[in-house]
């Protein structure tokens, strides 16, 4: 072996080392780095940011959310610690993005409320890590980054991590995950997972398998609840609409993928509630029992101009739906 050869082997060797060395000196530095804390806020800023988020997510008031992230950002950087300030702000930016439908003209820097979203949602997961709704929260925005900006691994990253929160609050984040699946083409593998995860919630929250060719939510209707995790399959302060919105979406993804009969048997299902008669989106629904079979095709051509002819998720009231009193 020539001098020149051992030189070489020797200086590759010595670099490798190099790099374990600077390797295992970030992971020291890192371990040894305190991560953040949670502590809540009770400054006046504070109250006056969260006031302003739930009267602002309860009128479904889309117009007022400059004012209120201006109010969460200036309230969370005055305690940086602070979580649910952290969840609300990754909440009205993917809020923002979310219902841009309602936009005039929308931007092309719309597009960075998914990136903030996801900043806000990665802080508030690491604030209160064994909250399964901002678990799934984080993993929407990582999914909708990954679509938006084309990128497969970030998209793969937000898909697994959806499948975390679907195994700490299934309740809760088969909806969560399979909601923004409904925009994706209705032959698709995820699309129909995303169906799939909808029937699980409702087999869940029956505590039975429910019969797809009737599937008649009425003799459940007694197992309400707001305690537990099948609290998630009801009405409740957070979402005092989220059985109605949670079977118009469900109807939606049925008639998209052409079963346009069993998609208004579950719409009918959202006349069950009993704050039915207040929802500011029921004739949309009942429009929607109107027109299912012809709503194949739209749903299918998504003409997002039109809220009657597209999904929930693209028709700017997707996250009303729920929220909105």
């Amino acid at each position: 072996m020539s001098h020149r050869i051992i030189k070489g082997f020797t200086y590759i060797v010595f670099l490798i080392a190099a790099l374990i060395v600077l390797s295992s000196c970030e992971q020291i530095a890192l371990i040894t780095t305190p991560p953040k804390k949670p502590v809540a806020s009770h400054t006046k800023l504070a109250e006056t940011a969260e006031k302003t988020f739930w009267e602002t997510l309860h009128r479904g008031d889309y117009n007022n959310l400059p004012k209120t992230t201006y109010l969460l950002t200036a309230a969370y950087l005055q305690n940086p610690n602070d979580p649910t300030i952290a969840a609300h702000l990754g909440f009205v930016h993917i809020w923002k993005i979310t219902e841009r439908a309602r936009e005039k003209d929308i931007p092309p820097t719309i597009v960075n409320e998914i990136v903030l979203a996801k900043k806000y949602f990665s802080d508030a997961t690491e604030l209160s890590p064994n909250d399964a709704r901002l678990q799934g929260f984080l993993g929407v925005s990582m999914l909708a980054s990954g679509k938006i900006f084309a990128d497969d691994r970030e998209q793969v990253r937000g898909y697994f991590q959806l499948k975390h929160a679907i195994s700490m609050w299934p309740e809760f984040n088969y909806f969560t995950a399979g909601y923004p699946m409904s925009d994706l083409e209705s032959s698709s593998k995820h699309f129909k997972e995303g169906l799939e995860w909808q029937w699980k919630t409702l087999n869940l929250c029956a505590g039975t398998i429910i019969d797809r060719n009737n599937p008649d939510f009425s003799p459940y209707m007694s197992l309400e609840t707001q305690k537990g995790p099948k609290r998630a399959c009801w009405n409740s302060w957070i979402a005092p609409h989220n059985f109605e919105g949670f079977f118009l979406n469900m109807g939606d993804m049925l008639v998209k993928q052409g079963d346009w009969q069993t998609g208004v048997k579950i719409y009918n299902n959202a006349k069950l509630s009993k704050n039915y008669s207040t929802w500011p989106y029921r004739k949309m629904l009942e429009a929607r029992i109107q027109n299912a079979k012809v709503n194949v095709a739209n749903f299918q051509q998504n003409n997002k101009l039109n809220p009657d002819t597209t999904i929930l998720f693209s028709s700017g009231n997707g996250c009303a739906a729920c929220h909105q009193n």
